[in-house]
């Protein structure tokens, strides 16, 4: 996708409107601060959603910033990409995997290959785990995690 910084987003689908500030103040220290240049989200869930706005809103003021629109179900199913983004993105080698973990494994595979994951993340399930396993990747220095 990108030579520059990456950023991952995940996060539960009920997620309160009330983080939005929150979430734009760390999207935005990410790009002044961290140098991120690349930014990937779902298309599932209110936390993706705001992210999305979120990035849109940022792209307006640093045009150079890319914005993907992670796609694990492109060979299944057409996805319109969101007004202001670059394109989507399949990831390498998800062919292979069944469909009813495919989101599950594209979810892994942005947090091995992102510098950077901001999430929200509340509750047990398939989010949870796949933050635990960002965290344990972070004590590694292989990524940093950003928690809302």
């Amino acid at each position: 996708m990108n030579d520059g910084k990456t950023c991952f987003f995940i996060g539960n689908r009920h997620t309160p409107s009330d983080i939005r500030a929150q979430l734009a103040e760390t999207v935005e220290k990410h790009i002044t601060e961290y140098g991120v240049t690349t930014f990937t989200v779902g298309h599932y869930g209110g936390f993706d959603s705001m992210a999305r706005e979120v990035l849109r809103e940022a792209k307006t003021r640093h045009e150079y910033i890319k914005l993907y629109l992670l796609a694990p179900y492109a060979l299944t199913q057409k996805r319109d990409i969101p007004e202001g983004f670059n394109g989507s993105f399949y990831p390498e080698g998800l062919e292979k995997v069944p469909l009813r973990y495919a989101i599950v494994q594209a979810n892994r595979y942005m947090v091995q290959n992102s510098d950077y994951l901001i999430t929200y993340c509340h509750h047990i399930g398939n989010t949870r785990n796949i933050v635990e396993y960002a965290q344990r990747r972070e004590k590694k220095g292989l990524i940093r995690v950003t928690l809302l």
